[in-house]
């Protein structure tokens, strides 16, 4: 069977799925039609939002059985549930507290004002008053690259940085909408949740890896007598296998779906659509790679800094939607 071709954004899905598995459009009556579908940046958003709270209850469960089979195999039970949280919960704090000095950090981000980059400074602000948001740090990396990114735990405690590479070649009103982008990331606690996610994925695969350098390098594994005791043990390491591959599995599709939200917010934000869409072609036509990108930061940035997919490849590993279907989806609303 041919894979269903998306008829809002052009992702390829199974022949199996009713909607599409990136914008959860319906895949079957729209197709062939001749008439271009089109779709509110509310119904974006709602869809996505939805999406995403579903995709956090799944990983909270993957976590909450790890260690309730973790607890069953060292032999405390339930005790197991409460340290993962326990361990997942310091590990927020962290995060919390601490992240965005160290990604500003990390990116060679340089704080400026409006005596130094007025036009930055000016699009800042028009959207802050579009979003309701008070005006955030703001920064440059001085770099070719096109991207941006934003960061902080609330909007009274954030920052927006861009590449000097972006503002070079964007015009206003394109800088602006990849500025909205970025804003609605503040507004709707999208960095925070992104925080969340990766605080439980991270917790996901620090026990999965306890476990299993205990399974094999402890004598405890072979004091296990019984039926049972067999049963417990194939059932936890088959889990301590599994779960940090599905836990990253869910990340990134929750990374996919807050862009795909942040991109409905901007095109709401300016009332311009087509400013976003056409800053994306720019930076997707460009071939210029941002150093300072990290593995962990990847997916705080407007677009992958590493490597993007087409709409035919696998977008299962990716932590942001393909750009071709997110210039598509712009372009339908």
């Amino acid at each position: 069977m041919a894979a269903k071709i998306c008829p809002r954004c052009g992702f390829y899905n199974s022949p199996l799925r009713k909607d599409c598995s990136l914008c959860s459009t319906p895949l079957d009556g729209e197709a062939g039609s001749g008439v271009p579908f089109k779709m509110s940046f509310y119904d974006v958003r709602s869809s996505n939002n939805r999406s995403s709270v579903i995709l956090v209850f799944f990983l909270l469960i993957v976590l909450g059985v790890l260690g309730y089979f973790a607890g069953e195999y060292f032999g405390v039970g339930y005790f197991g549930v409460g340290l993962a949280l326990l361990f997942a919960v310091i590990s927020s704090l962290g995060a919390y507290y601490g992240g965005k000095q160290i990604v500003l950090s990390i990116s060679g981000a340089r704080r400026v004002t409006a005596e130094n980059e007025p036009q930055l400074v000016n699009i800042v602000e028009e959207m802050c008053i579009a979003s309701g948001n008070p005006v955030p740090e703001i920064y440059v990396i001085e770099t070719d690259a096109l991207n941006a990114f934003a960061t902080g735990r609330d909007p009274k405690h954030a920052a927006v940085a861009v590449t000097r590479g972006l503002m070079t070649n964007l015009n206003r009103e394109e800088l602006t909408g990849v500025v909205a982008h970025e804003m609605s990331h503040v507004s709707h606690l999208d960095i925070k949740f992104a925080m969340l996610v990766g605080v439980l994925v991270g917790t996901i695969v620090m026990i999965s890896d306890i476990v299993t350098r205990w399974m094999f390098f402890s004598r405890r594994r072979d004091k296990q007598k019984g039926g049972g005791g067999i049963i417990i043990l194939a059932l936890v390491l088959i889990l301590a296998i599994i779960a940090p591959i599905l836990a990253k599995l869910i990340q990134m599709a929750v990374s996919r779906k807050r862009e795909l939200m942040a991109d409905a917010r901007a095109a709401e934000y300016t009332r311009n659509p087509e400013a976003l869409a056409s800053a994306l072609e720019k930076i997707g036509a460009s071939s210029v790679k941002l150093q300072t990108a990290t593995r962990a930061t990847q997916h705080m940035y407007i677009n992958n800094p590493f490597k993007d997919f087409s709409k035919k490849s696998s977008s299962l590993f990716s932590t942001h939607p393909p750009i071709e279907a997110r210039i598509k989806i712009l372009r339908s609303m």
